[in-house]
């Protein structure tokens, strides 16, 4: 995942940032040291130590933690992953993901939560337990105060 990542770091990422373009990833190291460091117990270091070497310790000027209840979101991670065999395809992560245990659910959530609480100055947490248009609505509102832009109104 990292040499992936350190990659798609140079090729892509670094240069728009260079061009002033906003970038948006759907996972970034978060992810890693959430799932291997806290759902596959190696810890925080090595995965934090592998992006320091690979990545250059670059790092999101903001994350948002979809935060959800471990059942709900392994049931709605199932769902979707059910859809996606029925006509696209499917990641061999999510699939190999998907068969973990709430255990190793709760692990991951618990580490996300722990990064949220160690920099709280970039990551947001967002409760994603209400419907789709609540979670989009506060993901708006943080966006919009990150970039420092008005609120909407209405």
């Amino acid at each position: 995942m990292f040499a992936s990542r350190a990659q798609h770091i140079k090729e892509v990422i670094q240069p728009a940032l260079a061009d002033g373009q906003i970038v948006l990833c759907d996972r970034f190291t978060d992810s890693s040291e959430a799932y291997q460091g806290g759902g596959r117990k190696l810890g925080s270091e090595p995965v934090l130590a592998l992006h320091q070497i690979l990545c250059g310790g670059l790092q999101p000027h903001l994350t948002i933690l979809m935060d959800s209840d471990v059942a709900a979101s392994v049931n709605r991670a199932r769902r979707r992953n059910l859809t996606l065999k029925h006509g696209r395809t499917q990641s061999s992560d999510e699939g190999r993901f998907e068969q973990e245990n709430r255990a190793f659910f709760g692990r991951v959530r618990n580490s996300y939560l722990a990064i949220a609480q160690r920099e709280p100055e970039r990551v947001a947490v967002v409760d994603a337990r209400g419907t789709v248009e609540e979670t989009h609505r506060q993901i708006m509102q943080v966006v919009r105060r990150k970039l420092k832009l008005p609120a909407k109104a209405g």
